[in-house]
């Protein structure tokens, strides 16, 4: 996979650019509100998504224009394609000459991963950060997942709308086990894909962690699911509180679908008075967590701003390797204002040693330009874009 031409109209502050890429490393280079992270999501809208950035079409057009236009050459699926979008209030586009029904035709066409100071909320954010990070990056690789957590969230909120209407219908309350056996099918689902998941990216971001630091740091990461080993016998309720957060696994090691899904019945089971106490349900994977550490204590509590943004870099770059291994092709990599509060040796092992993977990183000064090995420059000044030609 690989962006080899850029070319925007009225983008944002962009006036007009045309840009050719380095299969490798481009370094877009600038001072704040210049334009260096416009030109990251624009390459990041080909991947059929939204903006990163959370901003709505309308606002990625240049204040006074009525629309913005983005061209853009790449090689993917063994051949060159052209794709084009055009924003106004929405999006449209073409790919490969052929209009598009819509821009979500892109996904998987076009892959890249990004990376940007709001990523940071993985490792300092709530747990919701977390699932959010795992979700988005299980869906990628794993299409079904996506429809799993559809089906979770809608009898999610199903359930929920249910528990706060029995208080003023009590009779209700026998339709729960419907709902119930439901909530823990589709939740067996999203816990067995997240497990397998985070055992893949956990590898790969414990080796780049490693590298980051020089060896310096040990980093870990843990998925951890809210189940509890909770035994119904009629109307005996136990828990066995050693089996608290562990996944069962049958007897080829592989998560046990059948148990996970018990056990999550089991705890709806368990929570039911309170669940209809509180109108809402209070267990289920929409409670997970992932545990992030450095040098075995929390990354979010007590690692330092330099850590954090290395755990949430390694994270994302982890999430490119799986991706690659499981398309066996390669994502582009974006990264926007990932210099700072990194260490020297750290920003090498990102301008020099991440391999075989074209990267995009934005910063605000052209020191790191001089520490390249190889790759282009481009300076970005007031929205206009110009390849720097090292001397």
């Amino acid at each position: 996979m690989k962006a080899l031409t850029l070319k925007a109209k009225n983008y944002r502050n962009i006036k007009e650019m045309s840009i050719n890429t380095d299969p490798g490393i481009n370094l877009i280079c600038g001072d704040n509100a210049q334009g260096k992270t416009n030109l990251i999501e624009a390459l990041w809208l080909f991947t059929g998504c939204k903006s990163f950035r959370g901003s709505r079409d309308s606002e990625l057009v240049a204040f006074g224009e009525e629309r913005a236009n983005l061209e853009f050459e790449f090689y993917s699926e063994g051949r060159e394609q052209t794709a084009e979008i055009i924003i106004d209030k929405k999006r449209s586009g073409t790919l490969n000459g052929i209009k598009m029904q819509s821009v979500r035709e892109l996904i998987g066409v076009f892959s890249a991963v990004v990376f940007s100071p709001v990523h940071l909320s993985i490792v300092k954010g709530s747990p919701e950060e977390r699932r959010k990070f795992i979700d988005m990056a299980v869906a990628q690789s794993k299409p079904l997942y996506a429809k799993s957590l559809a089906g979770y969230n809608k009898v999610l909120k199903q359930r929920n709308v249910l528990l706060k209407s029995l208080y003023s219908n009590p009779s209700l309350a026998d339709t729960l086990d419907v709902w119930d056996e439901r909530l823990a099918a589709y939740g067996a689902d999203i816990v067995v894909y997240r497990y397998e998941y985070t055992e893949h990216l956990k590898k790969e971001a414990v080796q780049i962690y490693e590298e980051l630091s020089s060896s310096k740091e040990k980093f870990t990461f843990e998925y951890a699911p809210t189940i509890r080993n909770i035994i119904l016998d009629g109307d005996n309720i136990s828990e066995e509180k050693a089996d608290k957060g562990k996944i069962p696994f049958d007897e080829k090691g592989n998560p046990d679908y059948g148990e996970i899904k018990r056990r999550l019945y089991s705890n709806l089971v368990k929570h039911r008075k309170d669940d209809i106490s509180a109108g809402t349900t209070s267990v289920g994977p929409h409670r997970d967590d992932f545990e992030i550490k450095v040098n075995s204590v929390s990354a979010r509590s007590f690692g330092s701003q330099g850590q954090q943004r290395s755990c949430a870099l390694a994270l994302k770059l982890a999430e490119a390797e799986v991706l690659r291994k499981i398309t066996d092709t390669s994502p582009v990599i974006l990264l926007d204002d990932v210099m700072s509060e990194l260490d020297p040796s750290r920003q090498d092992y990102i301008l020099n040693r991440i391999k075989d993977k074209q990267v995009f990183i934005t910063c605000c000064d052209l020191t790191p330009a001089l520490n390249m090995c190889a790759g282009k420059v481009f300076e970005v000044k007031n929205g206009e874009v110009k390849e720097y030609i090292k001397k």
